[in-house]
């Protein structure tokens, strides 16, 4: 029987499920949603006029806090003590690098600019979507998942490249999903990195049968961590073995990278 980690609220972490089905209370998902949507507001309540302001906050206010929210039960997963809420904001640096890739693309396929009368909103957006990466940048900025984080953005900019000689839309659409794919990854990656662990070969593997799974748009974290039920579970105890065997290591993974690279 897999070792239950305690949480807050009497909550408990009991095992994965394909798509890492994190199985213990929706109030435990909740709560950290709600934690990680706060840090990444705080992280760009500066942003100046107003227009543009609200533009970023109506972005993270419609969002999944996926990201965020897999990159704290990775944490968790790897460290049982882990200090969750010291470690939103590490969380919101990979929600806000999504959310600014995902803007990045929504505009790409659009082009708003290219209307006969012009599109103020459009201009707003594209301005939004670089302050919201920049800004996921900043809160990763020295942390062992930064170099990852870069890697991200520039597998983003190569499939988007690529996208437009792709001959068919199943082609497209792959392209497009490696952003999702690559993110998940992120999360996995800076969740471990924020408690010292080395990256769970496990916890990728979920990331990409999740990843499978979710597409171009991810669900709420709440309905992939707990609802995705695919019978797929494992040990804790290995996990956190692994990390004790391997200190100061992070797995090796490339995975951010192009989907037609070799």
């Amino acid at each position: 029987m897999p070792p239950v980690v305690a949480f807050e609220y009497n909550c408990a972490l009991g095992g994965l499920s394909k798509g890492i089905c994190f199985l213990h209370r929706n109030v435990w998902l909740m709560d950290r949603a709600a934690t990680c949507r706060e840090a990444a507001r705080d992280a760009v309540a500066d942003v100046e006029p107003p227009r543009l302001h609200d533009v970023i906050a109506d972005t993270l206010e419609g969002s999944s806090m996926l990201p965020s929210v897999l990159t704290l039960a990775s944490a968790a997963a790897l460290d049982p003590d882990a200090d969750l809420d010291g470690l939103s904001h590490r969380a919101a640096g990979v929600q806000l690098i999504y959310e600014g890739l995902r803007l990045t693309r929504t505009l790409a396929h659009t082009e708003p600019w290219t209307a006969a009368e012009g599109n103020c909103d459009g201009d707003l957006e594209i301005l939004a979507a670089d302050i919201l990466v920049a800004r996921g940048f900043y809160l990763l900025a020295r942390t062992e998942a930064a170099t990852r984080a870069v890697a991200t953005v520039q597998a983003f900019g190569r499939d988007q490249t690529n996208r437009r000689q792709a001959a068919t839309d199943r082609e497209r659409v792959a392209l497009d999903a490696s952003l999702e794919r690559d993110v998940l990854e992120l999360s996995v990656v800076a969740g471990a990195a924020a408690v010292g662990a080395p990256t769970a070969s496990a916890l990728l593997t979920a990331a990409n049968e999740l990843a499978d799974d979710v597409g171009t748009e991810f669900p709420t974290a709440k309905q992939c961590l707990t609802e995705l039920g695919f019978g797929f579970e494992f040990e804790f105890e290995p996990l956190i073995e692994e990390a004790d065997s391997h200190p100061g290591e992070v797995n090796p993974t490339d995975r951010a990278t192009s989907v037609t690279d070799p």
